[in-house]
């Protein structure tokens, strides 16, 4: 699942006429970075919400297989999105992965390390997260820390990376039909059932047009 439908309302005047991930980087569009990413790894289905600006994706994207899960009238957020495109992503599976496409990675396919080191006896969700040192173009300070099984707790010096994956039984529990994932991730660590995975390569924050130029650098110099 790739998360695509938000307003993008950082990027300024960039997304007056197109979605967030349409925004080219280094020549192309962040969702196609997305979509290598997760084609990488061969899923079943590949998902992607949609809200603002929806024709511009859905136009792009039309002779793909991927599938749109179209959010409307009102926008649902990650919890409500992701709980909205299940029929889609086809639960019998098990866990899914969700992804922000808004970053650019340099290293190693983080989809492809949580597969590895997902553990479903131990784990409700596994979260690509970066040491801060290793982050560029983020503003803020870090999200979680570990403890030393690897279990996630708020604040820290770990930022999470946008790519995670999850099982997705509990978004049924949830009576709002608008919620953030982040209510689930609070329900597991209380449960001690999330995990961070640390990425050892770099990683960008392209939510902003200062993210853009950064991203290209990155890009240029692991020439990925």
């Amino acid at each position: 699942m790739i998360f695509a439908a938000g307003f993008g309302t950082r990027m300024r005047h960039l997304t007056q006429t197109q979605p967030k991930p349409m925004i080219p980087v280094s020549g192309r569009p962040l969702i196609d970075r997305a979509l290598d990413m997760a084609r990488a790894v061969d899923p079943s289905r590949i998902v992607i919400n949609t809200h603002y600006k929806a024709e511009v994706l859905a136009q792009y994207l039309a002779d793909t297989n991927v599938q749109l899960s179209h959010e409307a009238p009102d926008i649902l957020d990650t919890g409500g999105g992701l709980r909205q495109a299940l029929p889609l992503l086809g639960t019998d599976a098990g866990p899914v992965f969700t992804m922000n496409p808004d970053v650019v990675w340099a290293g190693p396919n983080p989809l492809s390390l949580l597969m590895r080191a997902w553990d479903p006896d131990r784990m409700d969700a596994l979260l690509a997260c970066i040491p801060i040192g290793r982050t560029i173009g983020r503003s803020g300070g870090g999200d979680f820390h570990t403890d030393a099984f690897g279990r996630i707790g708020r604040g820290g010096d770990l930022v999470y990376g946008g790519v995670q994956l999850l099982r997705t039984d509990r978004l049924a529990t949830v009576a709002e039909p608008v919620f953030s994932l982040n209510l689930l991730w609070d329900q597991m660590a209380q449960n001690q059932r999330l995990f961070a995975l640390e990425y050892h390569g770099h990683w960008c924050d392209v939510g902003t047009p200062e993210g853009i130029p950064l991203a290209e650098e990155l890009i240029a110099r692991h020439e990925i």
